[in-house]
């Protein structure tokens, strides 16, 4: 596959400089290793939610490929919700709808028999990348829905309000790393990573739930990316022991 780099006027400069240091390559369709879906996406990139594509003889005629070929690449699309086909009107682009990718990955993890405990792994790895980067530069709208989430867990024992409060608050996290790029694949596996996350009812459970999650944010207010790291570890470390707990629980139950 060729890769190409696309200059601008930000990092123009430093791909010439020793270590191109500062420099951020853009994702451009030379990325597919489908072309046909690379000059889709390029195409759709021009549009807005609601315009409506060429028509397939159009598009065959512009992309230079059979309408077979067009059509399948489009319907492609249109699973990951980037595109929607409609009687009389042809293709929509819809814009991007990460939690539709979201369900088709679901759909993967299902068709290989992967089990959701797996996912903690990676879970794990994306939350400790977010409490590093929050605890250095930090989105104070992040920060202030993770308070929430806190408060909310100390002030009920409903083990579905605490269930609730902690899912919003890992979402909030991912909010206050201040990356781009982790939001967008916290929403895309929102879904996905729900499932990692435990319904508590034992009061020791709920003590262990509030105190683990306090100790994530006050690591990160306290701009300690080591200690934010530290405090996400130890949080799965936690979570693996409930989910352990709960396997015994099953197996006695059988």
């Amino acid at each position: 596959m060729v890769y190409y780099r696309v200059m601008t006027p930000e990092n123009e400069a430093t791909v010439h400089g020793s270590a191109a240091r500062g420099y951020r390559e853009r994702f451009t369709a030379a990325h597919f290793g489908d072309p046909i879906i690379g000059d889709l996406v390029e195409l759709i990139r021009e549009k807005r939610p609601g315009d409506r594509l060429p028509s397939e003889r159009e598009l065959s005629a512009r992309l230079g490929v059979s309408r077979t070929a067009l059509r399948d690449r489009i319907g492609r699309l249109e699973a990951f919700g980037v595109i929607e086909r409609r009687e009389r009107e042809g293709a929509i682009y819809t814009g991007l709808q990460p939690e539709r990718m979201g369900e088709a990955l679901i759909i993967g993890l299902i068709s290989a028999e992967i089990h959701v405990e797996s996912l903690s792994t990676v879970r794990q790895a994306l939350e400790r990348e977010a409490a590093i980067l929050a605890a250095k530069d930090p989105d104070q709208d992040g920060i202030l829905s993770m308070r929430s989430a806190i408060h909310r867990m100390n002030n009920t024992d409903d083990g579905s309000e605490i269930f609730a409060a902690d899912a919003d608050f890992h979402e909030a996290l991912f909010t206050a790393s201040n990356s781009s790029g982790l939001r967008f694949l916290a929403r895309v596996l929102r879904t996905v990573l729900h499932g990692t996350l435990r319904f508590v009812t034992l009061a020791e459970e709920r003590e262990m739930v509030r105190g683990v999650h306090a100790d994530i944010l006050a690591a990160i207010e306290s701009c300690d990316p080591e200690k934010a790291q530290v405090a996400v570890d130890r949080h799965f470390e936690l979570l693996e022991g409930l989910f352990e707990k709960d396997a015994r629980h099953r197996a006695l139950e059988q």
